[in-house]
């Protein structure tokens, strides 16, 4: 089985349930992704001080790998954090789902991203990137990538063109098959024409969802996908209901979404390439590795934050363990 390497912002999400008119008062676009100072993030928190709010280790590229350990494969993840009880706190939670952590050290306090979850289970997100914003290209090295097969990155690290492109040079030298997911519609705006050249050179296999994936073509899902796949190996356009498209060479597929009750997506899209990266590095096919995507997903929006239970991973191991004993029997016959 291969090993996956991901890169990324280490973040500890704060989860806060409010309503839409909580998101017009504060200026942030529903379903968006917006950097915040550290004196907004206190402000922010301190306008919710009487609602509940959960802690969970975060992190879109951190959520993917977390998926993959969960569901039996390995996996190590490259952040920054800060020398205080937020970071400690992530870093233990990345080794306690057994995910190996590459963590530098920062001055500046442990980033965190604050999660709004409106009463229809979208997710804004605003977010202090505090000692993850540190990482740079000088930290990365050659070594990380000893050992691994797939280096999967969120796409809201484009904004340090040196750091990424260094990173992806790096990982294929040591014969890494390279993962972007593009994050977030206003990341893609705000980076096009680097993410279309990253793409184009660097880049294997590309996620995005519908409003991302209309950023970077400005076309519907099915011709999306299609555009995409001409720059890369793979692409994935997530639907939301709607399932997913994925596409290789001329060969499209649609797979549905699982019938579910939406509580929170936040993480949707994070263990979505988890569980279609995970099915990758075990052998399945492409539809078999959406499928799994497509479950993982499904489960994860039934709860609020991204922490499935270990039965509810169990079940997605015990789905995987079917696929694989189909596969082998077809091959073997």
């Amino acid at each position: 089985m291969k090993k996956v390497l991901g890169l990324g912002n280490a973040l500890t999400d704060i989860l806060l349930q409010v309503q839409e008119e909580d998101l017009r008062e504060l200026s942030l676009p529903k379903g968006s992704m917006n950097l915040i100072s550290i004196e907004q993030a206190e402000y922010i928190q301190q306008r919710f001080l009487n609602v509940r709010r959960r802690l969970v280790a975060g992190g879109s590229a951190s959520n993917t790998v977390t998926a993959i350990t969960q569901l039996g494969g390995k996996a190590a993840f490259i952040g920054k954090i800060g020398a205080d009880e937020v970071g400690d706190f992530y870093r233990d939670d990345l080794k306690k789902n057994g995910v190996k952590p590459i963590l530098f050290t920062s001055d500046k306090m442990s980033g965190c991203s604050i999660v709004l979850i409106t009463p229809d289970g979208e997710r804004t997100f605003a977010t202090y990137l505090g000692a993850s914003a540190d990482l740079n290209a000088d930290d990365i090295q050659k070594e990380a990538f000893t050992g691994y097969d797939i280096f999967h990155i969120e796409g809201y690290m484009v904004q340090d063109n040196k750091l990424i492109e260094k990173a992806i040079r790096l990982a294929k030298e040591a014969g890494c098959m390279v993962s972007l997911d593009l994050a977030s519609y206003n990341v893609v705006n705000e980076n096009h024409l680097f993410l279309k050249n990253l793409i184009k050179r660097y880049v294997d296999i590309v996620f995005a969802n519908e409003d991302e994936s209309f950023a970077y073509t400005h076309l519907n899902p099915v011709e999306s996908v299609a555009k995409i796949a001409q720059e890369c190996d793979i692409a994935v356009v997530k639907v939301g209901k709607k399932g997913s498209y994925v596409q290789q060479g001329n060969n499209m597929c649609h797979i549905g979404a699982i019938t579910t009750s939406c509580t929170d997506s936040t993480g949707a899209g994070d263990l979505y390439a988890g569980g279609f990266l995970h099915a990758l590095s075990d052998g399945f096919d492409l539809r078999r590795c959406a499928e799994i995507g497509t479950i993982a997903a499904g489960r994860v929006v039934e709860i609020i934050g991204t922490k499935l239970s270990d039965d509810t991973w169990e079940e997605i191991r015990r789905i995987c363990a079917l696929y694989r004993g189909f596969m082998q029997k077809y091959t073997t016959d």
